[in-house]
């Protein structure tokens, strides 16, 4: 079957708006973005009636549960957008045989590796957050062997609430700065991961057989204290930035200490060159600036 229309959920967040921005470079593709008012992942007894109302050729689902501290006491709520309804998006896509993609997180893993996470690691999430987002793998795979799951880490944007935005919002507030430096990983800009699923999207059109797991972030690793440095620099800001360790910014969740993902498999099936953050931090800065 050739795929024409693709239902796009939580239109509002990062990676919904930017799939948004990319509709007119994908002329062949009609993108329907829904939010939260249309599909809500909150209530998965309507999830069925509203896809069969949309009649979608294929499944893009960018919606989460994601704040991670407040999923430690929101648990149920967590577990029906993050696996619950996953689930079901994943056995609708399988009853009418199209492609459903979903999204997960660097914090399935423990955090105590010293070399990337390849796709076919063991998972152990860390906290209730990754353990949501683990369990709707696992019963995505289970209704629907054909799902996708792409895994990705430190997602920012020029829309929404980020790492980026915060922190040239504090810079300009604020004096200084205490930046956690022991937490290592790779940023995502989310615009370059619309384009790498865009780009799934037509191989699968194409024909091309593509399915379980696969890892996307921008290439090359960093801290948090580090990615908070480059922002600075790439906006001239002058806050002092201190690094501190995770110790010492005690939080409800823990944080893995290392979540580099190895996203190898993804540049190979999908034959990508994935930019490095610095250069993807620049992209996001001036189109910050551009939208201001």
């Amino acid at each position: 079957m050739s795929i024409k229309k693709i239902l796009v959920t939580g239109a509002n967040g990062q990676l919904g708006w930017e799939l948004s921005q990319l509709a007119s470079a994908y002329p062949n593709y009609e993108l329907v973005m829904v939010d939260r008012s249309v599909l809500d992942l909150s209530k998965p007894e309507t999830i069925n009636t509203v896809l069969d109302t949309i009649a979608p050729d294929a499944i893009i689902n960018p919606a989460a549960y994601t704040a991670v501290d407040k999923a430690e006491t929101e648990k149920e709520l967590a577990y029906t957008i993050n696996a619950k309804s996953v689930e079901l998006m994943a056995a609708y896509a399988a009853a009418k045989q199209i492609p459903f993609i979903s999204y997960s997180t660097d914090y399935v893993f423990t955090g105590d590796a010293t070399s990337p996470y390849t796709t076919d690691t063991a998972i152990a999430p860390l906290n209730f957050y990754g353990s949501t987002k683990a369990d709707g793998e696992s019963l995505a795979f289970a209704a629907n062997p054909n799902t996708i799951i792409i895994r990705t880490s430190w997602v920012f944007s020029s829309h929404g609430n980020n790492f980026v935005k915060t922190m040239m919002r504090f810079m300009k507030e604020r004096d200084s700065l205490n930046i956690v430096a022991d937490q290592k990983g790779r940023p995502t800009y989310a615009k370059d991961l619309a384009i790498a699923t865009m780009k799934m999207i037509e191989a699968i059109d194409a024909g091309k057989t593509i399915n379980g797991v696969y890892h996307f972030a921008n290439q090359g690793e960093t801290t948090w204290f580090d990615f908070a440095k480059q922002i600075q620099s790439v906006a001239g800001l002058t806050c002092e930035v201190n690094p501190i360790k995770t110790i010492d910014f005690p939080t409800p969740a823990k944080r893995p200490a290392y979540s580099v993902l190895d996203t190898s498999r993804i540049e190979k099936d999908l034959d990508i060159k994935i930019p490095h953050w610095e250069t993807a931090l620049q992209a996001c800065y001036d189109q910050i600036m551009k939208d201001s």
